[in-house]
């Protein structure tokens, strides 16, 4: 058994919901310069036209390091980290809604039930993503607005810090300014929500229900079929390893799975989200309008702008959001268990 063990007790609602928002934040801490990268991919068709009207020649960012070498140069190692602090506000909101609140939407819709059909778990997915929106729409907004800003001293930067992001879009743009995106970004994470939940779920259900129910005469039996070769035994070994319980290789598997499969599908909205929160006042009549322009001016292929830095950080973000999401789950489900005891 790697890290805790599975508590006794199921954690609550209270312990979902800390647990999600602060694995999230630790999982941005870690990935954030990705995100960067990303964002500053998505949008780098706009710069062309900024550049076009004689403005300071737009910066070229080529593939995910090359993005990150790019502005490590040209503004510094800060830049990587340029909306943190409305990345980490949005994280404690959003993660906590969506991630946390989402076995409990789950029950609901089951109303208790122990099979668990795909429909409620889509559905669940969905109405916890739309509800994480509707909460933390402002902090998204920020974020993106810093992540896509230059820092380098040949570009007017737009916000000087996240309070002055709030103020500044609420007096240009109104109040509604803040929520700029909203239904791409519900879109978005409907979409990303159910992939990346009803995946993650899935995989470690089947996982974990691949174990054996008599663990010793199977382990004998896959490894007297194993002897056949040395592939079939490293790989009959492995198998055992990952489904033999709901331990960390299982959680690591399966948001690896759910990673890969939700930057596949949500890329095109997410791309359009970026850029639709980061356009100027007018820029576009709305999302559907950001998304023709795209489509006419730099094709198909421009949806999947920032697609490897989308992949390598959400399937790292994955990975440390839901490792660390089952350890602190058990680890304050064992805490509380321990007080309990004391008292």
């Amino acid at each position: 058994m790697v890290g805790f063990g599975p508590a006794d007790v199921p954690p609550s609602a209270a312990v979902k919901f800390v647990g999600a928002g602060t694995a999230a934040c630790i999982a941005d801490l870690f990935t954030f310069p990705l995100d960067t990268a990303k964002v500053r991919l998505q949008i780098q068709g706009e710069s062309k036209s900024s550049a076009a009207k004689g403005k300071q020649s737009a910066v070229k960012y080529r593939g995910v390091f090359g993005t990150i070498t790019t502005m490590v140069r040209t503004e510094g190692p800060r830049s990587l980290y340029s909306g943190l602090v409305a990345g980490l506000q949005r994280q404690m909101s959003f993660a906590s809604v969506r991630i946390g609140l989402y076995d409990s939407v789950k029950q609901f819709y089951t109303k208790g039930s122990d099979h668990v059909g795909i429909g409620s778990r889509l559905l669940a997915g969905c109405t916890t993503g739309a509800m994480a929106v509707a909460l933390a729409q402002p902090t998204d907004v920020v974020k993106v607005r810093f992540q896509a800003q230059a820092r380098s001293p040949g570009h007017t930067r737009r916000y000087c810090s996240t309070i002055d992001a709030y103020k500044t879009i609420a007096k240009e743009e109104g109040v509604h300014g803040l929520w700029k995106g909203t239904a791409p970004n519900i879109a978005r994470n409907a979409i990303v929500n159910c992939t990346e939940l009803v995946t993650y779920d899935f995989i470690k259900d089947m996982l974990i229900k691949s174990t054996p129910l008599t663990g010793t005469e199977q382990h004998q039996h896959r490894m007297n079929r194993s002897e056949k070769s040395s592939q079939c035994f490293v790989f009959g070994a492995i198998f055992y390893i990952l489904s033999s319980t709901d331990n960390l290789p299982c959680h690591f598997v399966s948001a690896f799975g759910a990673g890969l499969c939700t930057t596949v599908i949500a890329s095109p909205v997410d791309v359009v989200k970026t850029r639709y929160m980061n356009a100027a006042l007018g820029q576009y009549t709305s999302v559907l309008n950001c998304a023709a322009a795209m489509m006419s001016k730099e094709g198909p292929l421009a949806f999947y702008k920032g697609f490897m830095p989308s992949f390598l950080r959400l399937g790292s973000w994955n990975v440390v959001m839901f490792v660390t999401y089952e350890q602190l789950k058990r680890a304050m489900m064992a805490a509380n268990h321990s007080y309990t005891n004391m008292l």
